[in-house]
């Protein structure tokens, strides 16, 4: 029903996240239904691949009209960076989903964070090692910003005024450049207008 309404708008790429989606029993069928209509990205931690789900992805891949595309997110190139966040063991248990993803060729992207005084090109290479190391040929990385709200802010800070676009008038920056103008979040309780401000009131728009 989501994805009928979301085809009527005009919405031509899905982005399936959580929370873990591959929680969802019936994920493997949403994605069957949605890649007949566009391309889709899931969003997981790497730790529920089994066998059989990992055999599924890699028939809908091969059987899609449309790209799937499996991103997986670490938080920190060591286990003891990425598991104090994610609790003890999680770390070993992605990266052998990682392997086990590129073993079927569904050829994931990694997902990271730069934190403050993180050199960009150093972060880069120290999770290209890792991965290299761990099996993966091909590894494949996408760094983004530390988003800094919700618990990220009490555990570090929030945004300056100068980070910010707060007051800014419209003329001093290209608001389709933001991810806002053309994503929208589809939840369970209602439609967001970014995946990033799903807990922030002001952010709601409707069912």
């Amino acid at each position: 029903g989501r994805v009928t309404e979301a085809l009527r708008l005009g919405v031509r790429e899905f982005y399936f996240t959580g929370g873990e989606p591959f929680l969802h029993p019936d994920l493997l069928e949403i994605l069957s239904d949605t890649l007949a209509h566009g391309p889709c990205t899931v969003l997981t931690n790497g730790t529920l691949f089994t066998g059989k789900r990992l055999e599924a992805l890699r028939r809908l891949s091969d059987l899609a009209r449309y790209s799937l595309e499996i991103r997986v997110s670490l938080d920190g190139f060591r286990a003891v960076d990425h598991d104090a966040i994610r609790g003890a063991g999680s770390f070993a248990r992605a990266m052998t989903g990682l392997t086990r993803l590129a073993e079927y060729g569904l050829l994931p992207i990694v997902t990271v964070t730069q934190h403050d005084g993180e050199d960009a090109n150093e972060l880069r290479a120290r999770y290209l090692a890792a991965l290299r190391a761990a099996g993966l040929p091909r590894p494949r990385l996408k760094v983004l910003p530390l988003f800094r709200f919700g618990r990220e802010a009490g555990r570090t800070r929030g945004y300056t005024r100068e980070e910010s676009l707060l007051d800014l008038p419209r003329e001093a920056f290209d608001p389709g450049r933001l991810q806002c103008s053309s994503c929208r979040a589809v939840t369970s309780r209602g439609v967001y207008v970014c995946p990033l401000l799903v807990d922030e009131k002001g952010g709601r728009m409707g069912q």
